[in-house]
């Protein structure tokens, strides 16, 4: 259902760095980097049939966060989102809720862990038991 999910960043290297690693915990590679004609930067990230996407906004005014809004990876055990919880917080992002680990409830049992990227994006590392 979801083609693409792009990001605004305020300092597009920063976020690289950042998600370099994070999504390299995912199995994703280096970005492709697109700069258009106004000269700002995208970032395109592909992996498994989804794209990533980080740019800087194209009107010139500053990224921020969306509030009530949650990206989620999917990753493949509960190691892999305790790992995508460690690396994100080593490379600038901030732990947020509650720790990593397991929580059962009326959607069922996940290992899940939330972070809030360097431009306070919020993302969550999920893996359904």
């Amino acid at each position: 259902m979801i083609n693409h999910i792009m990001l605004g960043s305020n300092d597009i290297e920063r976020s690289k760095r950042f998600y370099d690693a994070v999504l390299g915990v995912l199995g994703a590679g280096e970005p492709m980097r697109n700069i258009g004609p106004t000269g700002k930067t995208r970032l395109f990230y592909r992996h498994d049939g989804s794209t990533f996407c980080l740019t800087e906004p194209l009107d010139g005014q500053p990224a921020t966060a969306g509030n009530g809004g949650t990206i989620g990876f999917k990753c493949s055990s509960p190691e892999q989102v305790l790992q995508f919880h460690d690396v994100a917080v080593a490379h600038g992002g901030t732990s947020i809720e509650d720790p990593p680990g397991l929580r059962s409830g009326k959607m069922g049992s996940m290992h899940l862990a939330y972070v809030r990227d360097p431009d306070g994006h919020k993302l969550c590392a999920l893996f359904r038991v």
